[in-house]
């Protein structure tokens, strides 16, 4: 494009203009520009509260790692294989160690997952797939109820309501499946009802709630052009859940149920009461009783009467503040493995 300028008027010669070249604008993360002020301190909020959450898991890992290194410095077992009964009382003699409480507690928390999933799953399915809409939103208040129920109400309706109702099942397991390492034991310990198998059931229920709702939120959120597609071509409901909703779905329950197993590795007050009324040895039985991590520092807690006694307990809590994270990052590579599937499919 040409312009005439002012100085070349009278002579009639045209002059070409230059185009003037666009301001360079430096990119933030917002795009062209200087952020707004309300977007920046929005920024500032949000990264200070990420910071404070890993400030506060790391001074909890901390303070539990201080409090116990005296205890186990002077523990003369080893704290990672010892079986026997903790002697805690003499400072100078300390015994301890966690492998019971490690096996208990992982048992327990399995044994409540394999049978909470499975029910989880299907609720899941018919509030959001086969439930009529005026049903659904009832039944899904039903369920998060369970969550309000203190975990106390919980232990003593195990051990006095559930325990009972629940001992002929648990004696003819024990007959017909006793050469089954599950379901042998050599003590009487299925006629007191203060079992692994028990708390395990009540451990079930309990985590229901938080399975149940997360995977009901994600189930809800599948597609409905790809639902609407599949029955379109003939498929029948259940055809639909299996080819649509559950892969879409899968990683959410994967999710779910990690959560619930963070729930059941540390709940404590329910145990505590049901697996107190036997004292029979953990031997991979699900009629043997035992110790959880929580259980055990629970039971003991009133006794804290100097730091090697806390500090040995203090170490078993550091053993299941770790456990916590190995589950969490079990859970993030299932999940994460679950989604490069379903892309990939």
């Amino acid at each position: 494009m040409t312009t005439p300028t002012p100085s070349d008027a009278g002579s009639g010669e045209v002059v070409a203009a230059p185009f003037a070249a666009p301001a360079v604008v430096p990119i933030s993360p917002w795009g062209y520009g200087r952020p707004p002020l309300a977007d920046r301190f929005f920024r500032r909020l949000s990264e200070g509260a990420g910071l404070l959450v890993v400030a506060v898991i790391a001074g909890v890992g901390g303070f539990l790692l201080w409090h116990a290194l005296p205890a186990l410095s002077r523990n003369r077992e080893n704290f990672l294989t010892y079986r026997g009964n903790w002697v805690t009382s003499d400072p100078s003699a300390l015994r301890f160690g966690i492998v019971e409480q490690l096996h208990v507690t992982v048992f327990v928390s399995v044994f409540a997952l394999v049978l909470a999933m499975p029910v989880a799953l299907g609720v899941a399915i018919y509030l959001t797939q086969y439930a009529p809409r005026g049903l659904a939103a009832p039944l899904s208040y039903s369920v998060e109820l369970l969550a309000a129920v203190p975990s106390i109400i919980y232990g003593v309706w195990g051990l006095h309501v559930l325990a009972p109702q629940l001992r002929p099942v648990a004696a003819w397991l024990n007959a017909h499946l006793g050469r089954v390492f599950l379901f042998s034991t050599g003590n009487a310990s299925v006629a007191g009802g203060g079992t692994i198998f028990t708390a395990g059931i009540v451990l079930a229920v309990m985590i229901l709630p938080i399975i149940i709702a997360v995977t009901r939120e994600v189930f809800a959120q599948t597609p409905q052009d790809e639902i609407e597609a599949a029955l379109a071509l003939g498929a029948t409901r259940w055809e639909v859940v299996k080819t649509t909703v559950m892969p879409f779905g899968r990683s959410g329950f994967i999710s779910a149920a990690m959560l619930g197993l963070g729930q059941a590795l540390g709940e404590t007050v329910a145990l505590l009461i049901i697996l107190r009324g036997t004292q029979a040895d953990f031997s991979w039985s699900l009629f043997d009783g035992g110790s959880t991590f929580a259980t055990k520092i629970a039971a003991a807690a009133p006794e804290f009467d100097n730091q090697y006694k806390a500090g040995a307990y203090l170490a078993a809590g550091l053993v299941l503040f770790l456990l916590t994270f190995v589950v969490n990052a079990l859970a993030r590579t299932a999940v994460a493995g679950s989604r490069a599937g379903r892309t990939r499919s």
